[in-house]
């Protein structure tokens, strides 16, 4: 997401010119959906603690910003969703899933997915870009990963890790952040991977934030943020499976 006029904000005083709440560290409450602004910045300032992020991820709300940047928060309208039961699969991924080429596991390396996903991209990657993942964000995000919340899925090529993604788990909704490929439809068999047990567990939603045509094409769609936020209050207040983050081999989809 470009980060236009706002590279030379500072606490409160261009937080103010631009009608942004500016956030307090004690202070974990939002501003309402409302008052975000046309590109969907809701508000500047705070922290990253878990508490923050699981208080902001449960109201729609996540934060992305440039390093050197304050802290900016985000509700987006339209938001981009995925409904696990409605994964889209190509002919020529169905072709590599059929020859099984890769190993999927679930939290068994989030640092270095984490890693790999604020790597620079190469030309061509469909993935979703990662210089915004500095190491103010891999620390937050490791934070919550250690309390239960953030998860990653990994896909090797014998003990190389050529792709995965990560995000944020809460109740039965999973809110994804980046992914990144490092050989042939390795991110899109980590998605269709998650999707399918995602379903399993009785999770029916991915939040992917934003509109791109990689997601679109795996079946991503845009709904209106009021329909979004509702749905999220309502899933994120489920209990979790008991059965959530043990992979099943038998739910792999090879056909």
């Amino acid at each position: 997401m470009p980060f236009i006029g706002l590279k030379s904000l500072t606490p409160n005083s261009q937080a103010n010119k631009m009608g942004l709440a500016w956030l307090q560290q004690d202070d974990y409450r939002f501003p309402p959906l409302s008052e975000a602004l046309p590109d969907g910045l809701l508000a500047a300032g705070g922290d990253l603690s878990y508490q923050r992020l699981l208080a902001a991820y449960q109201q729609g709300i996540f934060p992305w910003f440039n390093r050197d940047n304050p802290i900016l928060w985000w509700s987006p309208d339209p938001r981009m969703v995925l409904y696990t039961n409605q994964v889209k699969i190509s002919k020529s991924l169905r072709k590599t899933l059929r020859q099984s080429p890769y190993q999927v596991t679930f939290d068994q390396a989030f640092p270095e997915v984490m890693q790999a996903c604020a790597a620079p991209r190469q030309a061509g990657d469909a993935s979703d870009e990662g210089t915004w993942i500095h190491p103010e964000m891999v620390i937050a995000y490791s934070e919550l990963h250690r309390h239960g919340h953030a998860h990653s899925v990994e896909c090797w090529d014998g003990d190389t890790l050529v792709g995965g993604l990560y995000g944020v788990a809460i109740g039965r909704v999973f809110f994804g952040e980046s992914m990144f490929s490092a050989a042939r439809d390795s991110s899109k068999i980590a998605l269709v991977t998650l999707c399918q047990h995602l379903a399993f567990w009785g999770v029916p939603l991915i939040d992917c934030q934003l509109h791109s045509d990689h997601l679109a094409s795996m079946g991503a769609e845009e709904i209106i943020r009021a329909d979004f936020v509702a749905e999220v209050a309502r899933l994120s207040a489920l209990p979790a499976s008991d059965e959530a983050w043990k992979i099943k081999p038998e739910l792999y989809l090879a056909q």
